[in-house]
């Protein structure tokens, strides 16, 4: 008999990471002889430690076809991170309980480097126990911040929105700039590395000169040189746009907006950096300003997704079933960049141990030597990744997205009670 996959979405979701599930799920249905059903973890990881799995076979073709174009968590996401073995135990046994009454011989985990380490860890947990469960991580962040993969889908949406948002804001500014604002600040994701934030440098090129100042994670906060900066573009230009990450610190290593409250994966809650940012402006130069955060939208845009990022994050689902069916386990596929120009790319896989909390930073050579700009190889970089449009079904005007129906697994097990 086959035996069956558990699928779940990890942290915080993407304008394409419905297009991986798509991918899993599709590829499994090409191979009944080898998987049977597909169980989806309802709110990721936290579906599996409850139980409460929901049987993907009730949806239709058409409906998971349809979530190649639908953003967002389709089962539900969470962010819930499993400690090491030993400080988890209970957790970890209580997984091996509920795929054992499940028949789960495939675990397909879509994140980013939290997962990848659960992922990681469900695989030493079921050679432990003598159970075996191939273990696939499946790819997925905004940050871009994945090692070995050259990019992580989602990223690519991400990055597209932000330049694009970058440039129409842009020239909103400039056009009012004599009699209204002058500064615009824009603030976007990324804890520790700068990758949206340099997407925001993609708007101004040799054709559409921007005046725009990007304030990374990698490089701490000058304030002088920076409202030198600002006051410089505003005299040449009469506006300027500034593009400041979330993550962006003072020299001390403080984040410029730490809230001092921590989230689940206890990472630190960020309170917003572009308001500190346009008040430094106000308050040296009395130049009227605007702020704002991209937030959810920035990853929820799937109107705007780009062509190249829904076929990396499908392909990636694909390629997850296809290194389990193959044998493998603890591994994630990856993509590997052949050529920038013409753009180039194909499928591999990196082992989890080399994944698992790594994080990739933006090189230097792709910030300018200044620290407030991206450079032509940085540009090089990421042009390919917001090529193409891949466009929804609209109907009345609006995205056609799907719902699925998510019917629930009967549960077989006692009842568990998650650790707050």
């Amino acid at each position: 008999m086959p035996k069956n996959a558990f699928y779940a979405q990890s942290g915080g979701v993407t304008a394409v990471i419905n297009a991986s599930a798509a991918g899993v799920i599709e590829t499994a249905r090409r191979h009944p002889d080898r998987i049977g059903k597909v169980y989806a973890g309802r709110n990721g990881i936290i579906g599996a430690l409850t139980e409460d799995l929901i049987d993907t076979s009730f949806e239709s073709p058409e409906a998971i076809a349809a979530l190649r174009h639908t953003p967002s968590g389709a089962f539900g996401s969470c962010r819930y991170k499993l400690k090491s073995l030993e400080a988890s135990q209970a957790e970890y046994e209580r997984l091996m309980e509920v795929f054992r009454a499940h028949d789960i011989g495939y675990f397909f985990y879509n994140g980013g480097g939290d997962s990848a380490d659960t992922c990681l860890k469900v695989s030493q947990l079921s050679e432990r126990a003598g159970f075996s469960i191939q273990a696939v991580h499946v790819p997925k962040t905004v940050d871009n911040d994945l090692p070995v993969t050259d990019n992580c889908p989602g990223f690519g949406s991400v990055a597209k929105y932000i330049a694009v948002s970058t440039r129409e804001a842009s020239f909103d500014v400039r056009s009012m700039s004599s009699t209204s604002t002058r500064v615009f600040v824009l603030e976007v994701m990324g804890r520790h590395a700068g990758w949206i934030a340099a997407a925001g440098g993609l708007a101004s090129d040799a054709t559409t000169p921007i005046p725009i100042v990007i304030l990374f994670p990698e490089v701490p906060f000058d304030q002088e040189r920076f409202l030198a900066r600002v006051k410089e573009n505003v005299q040449r230009w009469d506006y300027c746009t500034v593009v400041v990450s979330e993550g962006t610190r003072w020299p001390d290593g403080r984040f410029l907006a730490e809230a001092g409250t921590r989230d689940a994966f206890g990472h630190a809650q960020l309170g917003g950096a572009a308001p500190v940012v346009a008040q430094m402006v106000k308050d040296a130069f009395g130049y009227k300003y605007h702020w704002a955060v991209a937030d959810y939208l920035q990853r929820s845009a799937r109107h705007l997704a780009s062509r190249t990022d829904v076929e990396q994050a499908y392909a990636m689902g694909r390629a997850a079933v296809e290194l389990a069916l193959a044998g493998a386990s603890s591994v994630m596929p990856t993509i590997v960049r052949e050529s920038s120009s013409p753009y180039r790319w194909s499928v591999g896989h990196a082992e989890l141990r080399d994944v698992a909390n790594v994080e990739k930073m933006m090189p230097k050579e792709f910030i300018s030597a200044d620290g407030f700009g991206i450079t032509d190889a940085c540009r090089e970089y990421l042009v390919p990744l917001i090529q193409g449009e891949d466009y929804p079904p609209y109907h009345n005007g609006l995205p056609a997205y799907v719902t699925l129906r998510n019917v629930a697994v009967a549960k077989k097990c006692p009842e568990f009670k998650l650790k707050k």
